[in-house]
């Protein structure tokens, strides 16, 4: 086995966590209907989810990931003059993403990510979301813009995981060859197969024991390691 020399982080259940904060939510559907012109909030959030289900359908078959004006022009809201649509579709989608709840920085995870940083290893991000600019906001309000070697996102690159070519991006904007690169996710379907697929060094699991008693674990997504608290990614061997 090749040194470890990069770890790629997925977001979604992994490094950030979704709470439902009620009032969050709905100042974001409300935000939504305003930007749009929509006086009734509730038709309007209820025509955007009826049209996503199946953007949702094409992207998870395809592999495949809108940006924000496209994803508004062809498939959320295509009656909206194009230029009024350039001006809000990166902000639609960000209190899009609210609706669905407030993010936050796992447990632990500033510490596994400055110790790993400490340690020398090189830190990206490999996540499936919609949003051009989110992530980068995120990163840089937080303080932990300085960590990141780099961040590969479907929405800004068009392909999704489990896609290899996503895994083989990233590898390349570290310089390390994927059998030099870690990962840490916690979708064995969506995470796992493409990384496997491209070689990556170690696949690590991040998951409740509650949740993993709940999978199938194959030959195609099986883990190198498991780990139930993000602090423990830390005293895995291969990341000392």
């Amino acid at each position: 086995m090749a040194k470890i020399k990069g770890v790629f982080f997925d977001l979604g259940g992994t490094l950030r966590i979704a709470e439902e904060v009620p009032e969050h939510m709905d100042r974001a559907k409300a935000r939504m209907a305003e930007l749009a012109g929509a006086e009734d909030v509730k038709a309007f959030i209820d025509m955007v989810e009826e049209r996503y289900a199946p953007y949702r359908d094409w992207a998870l078959t395809e592999n495949r990931e809108c940006n924000d004006f496209d994803l508004w022009h062809k498939w959320l809201l295509p009656e909206m003059a194009e230029d009024k649509l350039r001006e809000i579709c990166h902000e639609l989608t960000f209190q899009y993403r609210q609706v669905k709840g407030l993010r936050h920085l796992v447990e632990g995870g500033r510490e596994v990510i400055e110790t790993l940083h400490k340690r020398g290893y090189k830190l990206s991000i490999i996540s499936n979301l919609i949003g051009e600019y989110e992530i980068g906001d995120w990163l840089r309000a937080d303080g932990l813009e300085q960590y990141f070697d780099a961040v590969v996102l479907s929405s800004v690159c068009g392909i999704r995981k489990p896609d290899p070519r996503i895994y083989q991006m990233a590898c390349e904007q570290l310089g390390l060859e994927p059998e030099e690169c870690a990962s840490v996710a916690d979708n064995l379907s969506r995470d796992f197969t493409g990384a496997k697929a491209v070689g990556i060094g170690a696949n690590i699991l991040f998951i409740s024991p509650e949740k993993l008693a709940k999978k199938t674990i194959t030959d195609e997504n099986r883990p190198d390691y498991i780990v139930h608290r993000f602090l423990d990614i830390l005293d895995l061997p291969i990341l000392q």
